[in-house]
């Protein structure tokens, strides 16, 4: 009988490949050593302990405990605080997401030219004599309003091109790693980033990293790469004997991403100097596909081939980098325009949204999916023709991108410490055995994502980049108000409703 109810359930392996599936990114390895070199890795491994793990145990918890809740993490902190807050919190989370479609409807055409040229060659394009980055921005515009079009029709489809991707880029850490490994080899066990002492591993070569606050701020890029950490909440109940198999394969997840991240930024140190990432035109966005390039180029001089032979081995590597990341992200932002907005709308009261702006038509909330691509295109608008230069444009978009997708954090794991104390909540999978226990993996928690934010909002200033500060905190303080702007309206409303009418959402 037992082995029949667990027909299907999670293994140990499955369980770990599922949350490195969802956890680990490629990119965030050639950003890093862009940004800290070697002295990153530290960072990946005091991010996974402060936040991953005790994380990703809240989730499993929250999961577990609200299994057949519609609302998601609206429904975890309605009923563990108060609707209020929860609502601000689920809005901020709503919030990073529009954030990240400002972010990539820009950045994709980076992608879209190293997989068709083998490079970035979006700082020379122009449309109708526009500068590059309003080129781009006019770009974004486009992908947004069709992507948004698309959606909209219900075409489902594109999952198909999610899963062709995922599979892609799963295998550019093979690439990494055995392309690594085979230069170390041909070149004798000589790195192209020489380990001159232990400090190699703390400092930073990068000219903007030198100061303590800066290096304090890049640990939001650590607590950024282990984004999608919320997904495990949701696999307790399909894993095989839980209570032991999940915190084993959650721990056991944790280190292998740590490590991973950790060994991925040391390989890229095997085959790419940091001096040659120091150069006008390498920026966020592109620095990947330059890296990679670079992989193929020196794999080629590492092996005796020619000089053209090498440059051209570097252009298909970068290219399948490139057709990689399309795939991925096409499937990504077909499913991201309306997934996190529908969660939104489907598990909040009705009586929150203008108009017929929370109406669902065939499992979609149509209305809502235009307002939002109005807003993404204003913003895109705003930042694109700001009149910045290319690099400082994406950087400024990552940076949005990294604070807005981890303020969410501060909130949902807030909210456990409620969920801990009330015992009018059934808990049938428990990570932390007392309310203490629980309320100390909160504070660290929160306390981690709040300091890395801190540092990194405020180091811009200290530097005299005023302007990067306030755009760090704009987006999610437009939303924070927004979000109490919309509550107390709803409040107002549910008021002078007769008794009895109220929604029972927030109850």
């Amino acid at each position: 009988m037992s082995s029949n109810n667990n027909k299907g359930k999670l293994t140990l392996v499955s369980l770990v490949l599922m949350i490195f599936t969802s956890v680990f990114g490629f990119a965030n390895m050639p950003r890093s050593f862009y940004l800290m070199g070697y002295g990153a890795i530290p960072w990946y491994v005091i991010s996974a302990l402060a936040f991953f793990i005790p994380f990703a145990f809240m989730m499993a918890e929250y999961g577990a405990a609200f299994k057949d809740e519609k609302g998601g993490i609206y429904s975890w902190m309605s009923k563990s605080v108060s609707p209020k807050f929860a609502f601000v919190g689920t809005f901020m989370w709503y919030a990073s997401y529009i954030i990240w479609m400002v972010n990539v409807g820009s950045g994709i055409w980076v992608v879209v030219s190293t997989a068709i040229f083998g490079k970035d060659l979006t700082s020379s394009w122009s449309l109708f004599g526009l500068a590059p980055t309003q080129t781009l921005g006019i770009l974004g515009v486009m992908w947004i309003s069709l992507v948004t079009f698309i959606s909209t029709k219900g075409l489902d489809k594109i999952k198909k091109i999610t899963s062709v991707g995922g599979i892609a880029v799963t295998l550019l850490n093979v690439v990494l790693l055995f392309g690594g490994v085979a230069i170390l080899i041909a070149n004798g066990g000589q790195l192209a980033q020489p380990i001159n002492s232990i400090s190699d591993f703390v400092s930073s070569p990068n000219a903007s990293y030198q100061t303590p606050f800066a290096v304090l701020a890049f640990t939001v890029f650590a607590i950024f790469a282990f984004g999608g950490t919320e997904v495990a909440g949701g696999l307790v109940n399909e894993t095989d004997n839980p209570e032991k198999t999940f915190p084993k394969g959650l721990t056991l997840a944790a280190i292998i991403i740590a490590v991973g991240y950790a060994v991925g930024i040391f390989f890229i140190g095997i085959f790419t100097n940091f001096s040659a990432l120091d150069v006008e035109g390498v920026h966020m966005s592109n620095v990947a596909y330059i890296i990679m390039n670079n992989l193929g180029y020196e794999f080629g001089q590492a092996f005796g081939f020619s000089e053209a032979i090498s440059i051209t081995m570097g252009d298909w590597v970068a290219r399948y980098v490139g057709i990689s990341m399309l795939l991925a992200l096409t499937g990504a932002f077909f499913t991201l325009t309306y997934a996190p907005l529908n969660q939104l709308i489907g598990g909040t009261p009705k009586e929150l949204w203008p108009g017929k702006m929370g109406k669902i038509t065939d499992g979609i909330p149509k209305n809502a999916m235009w307002i939002q691509a109005g807003i993404v295109i204003a913003m895109i608008g705003l930042v694109s023709f700001g009149g910045d230069a290319a690099d400082k444009f994406f950087a400024k978009l990552v940076l949005m991108t990294n604070v807005a997708m981890t303020l969410p954090y501060m909130f949902i794991a807030g909210a456990f410490i409620g969920f801990k104390k009330k015992d009018e909540i059934h808990k049938p999978f428990v990570m932390f055995k007392s309310v203490k226990s629980g309320m100390i993996a909160a504070i660290v928690v929160t306390f981690t994502v709040g300091f890395a934010n801190f540092f990194t909002i405020i180091d811009p200033a200290i530097n005299g980049d005023i302007s990067s500060t306030i755009w760090s905190i704009a987006g999610p303080l437009f939303f924070t108000v927004v979000a109490l702007l919309m509550f107390g309206s709803y409040e107002r409303k549910i008021k002078v409703q007769p008794r009895g009418t109220k929604d029972d959402k927030v109850a």
